[in-house]
């Protein structure tokens, strides 16, 4: 498996593109985008774990009843969630994009991003997506997906699969609001793999668990989060049916890297914090530890203030609801200015805090926490607390 250019056009026959609507008023970023496969696609998707879901949600679970789309239409500026005839408007942006691709209106899914409450401007959507022009410029959609992102985000892959060279790329859009299950995040993936619908989910499901319910920035679980993919079997391999290690692994690689780009593009992040527990006795108690140090304000603002400050670090652990000894404990920071070891066996040693400061001050921190308890390891990912997090999200709407 190798890194490619591409993102969502790496893989056969898809197409893409974005334009300006006016969602957003006079903002003349392009907020407004379409993904197309020339032929049907196998889908799978998973959605937000909030009870309050996007109307948009709601319409794709609809369009996918069947296990597949052909085409997905993005919209940024408006969530389309808590707001008047929700509903009624993101089936009105799935069939002005229907119009312009020549598909029925079931074909196409819909994802929106941006403020709550406010109603869709349909209008301007059904005006625009007109004068989509459809190509392979997959920087361009990433960018039209993305509300407070300061980077676009896109990946892609290429594998071989019964001797045939297949493609597995995707964008993603997140910078808050994000927190597991899944978290305000959107993800679109496309392969040229021929892949069954349920073995697609399966894999989706699966993957999903170990990458974007592994960040966290800010504690919050948007109403819109929601991972598509699309299959399109233009590959020409013998269709997957079942588990296949090799279609995992490109998948995970591939959420992977969008999930650690989302937690380093934090609203107003100075640092991707590494959260990584080792020896644990499995990975469900890995895990849970690695999260609540990863989403612990305390924490991510100490990380902000480059303050090596490990008693943090035990005080997470021990409010995460997992079990643990924290005698055994050892704690390390970790970053390409050196290691430092500052906790073991739960209690702290002397260090050289200029040091500590030098290690924490670059753009990855890690902090390994050492169990002492079995083999099992997990990272998490998140990112440091700093002062224009509030400033960001204290004038959202305007």
């Amino acid at each position: 498996m190798k890194g490619i250019e591409g993102g969502i056009t790496a893989a056969a026959g898809y197409r893409t593109g974005a334009v300006h609507s006016g969602i957003r008023g006079n903002q003349a970023k392009k907020d407004l985008a379409i993904i197309v496969s020339d032929v049907p696609c196998q889908a799978a998707a998973v959605y937000t774990s909030n009870i309050v879901k996007a109307a948009p949600l709601h319409i794709t679970k609809q369009h996918l009843a069947d296990g597949q789309a052909q085409a997905i239409v993005i919209n940024s500026g408006n969530a389309n969630a808590c707001a008047p005839r929700g509903e009624e408007n993101a089936k009105r942006e799935a069939m002005a994009a229907a119009r312009l691709l020549g598909l029925k209106p079931e074909a196409v899914l819909v994802a929106s991003t941006g403020v709550i409450g406010q109603e869709l401007p349909i209008e301007v959507i059904e005006s625009a997506a007109g004068q989509i022009v459809l190509g392979t410029d997959s920087a361009d959609t990433a960018r039209a997906i993305m509300t407070t992102d300061t980077k676009i985000k896109q990946v892609a892959v290429e594998f071989e699969l019964d001797g045939k060279t297949v493609h597995l790329g995707g964008i993603a859009k997140g910078s808050g609001m994000i927190h597991p299950n899944m978290g305000t995040m959107l993800c679109f993936v496309t392969t040229d793999a021929a892949i069954s619908h349920e073995a697609l989910q399966a894999a989706l499901s699966k993957t999903v668990k170990t990458t974007f319910n592994r960040i966290s920035v800010d504690g919050d679980t948007s109403t819109n989060d929601m991972c598509i993919v699309l299959a399109n079997g233009l590959a020409g391999n013998r269709e997957i049916t079942g588990t296949d290690p090799v279609f995992d692994q490109a998948l995970e690689t591939v959420m992977r890297e969008l999930a650690v780009m989302i937690a380093s593009d934090g609203e107003g992040a100075s640092r991707l914090i590494v959260s990584t527990v080792v020896n644990a006795r499995d990975e469900q108690q890995a895990e849970t530890l690695a999260m609540s140090v990863a989403s612990s304000s305390l924490f991510k603002a100490a990380i902000f203030g480059s303050d090596a400050n490990w008693g943090r670090v035990l005080c997470a652990m021990g409010y995460s609801g997992a079990e643990f000894d924290p005698e055994k404990v050892d704690v390390t920071f970790h970053s390409e200015a050196g290691s430092i070891t500052v906790a073991r066996d739960g209690r702290g040693l002397p260090f050289d805090e200029d040091l500590a400061k030098q290690i924490l001050s670059r753009d990855q921190v890690q902090v390994i926490m050492n169990l002492h308890e079995g083999s099992a390891s997990v990272t998490c990912w998140g990112c440091d607390l700093t002062y224009d997090y509030v400033k960001i999200n204290g004038d959202y709407r305007s």
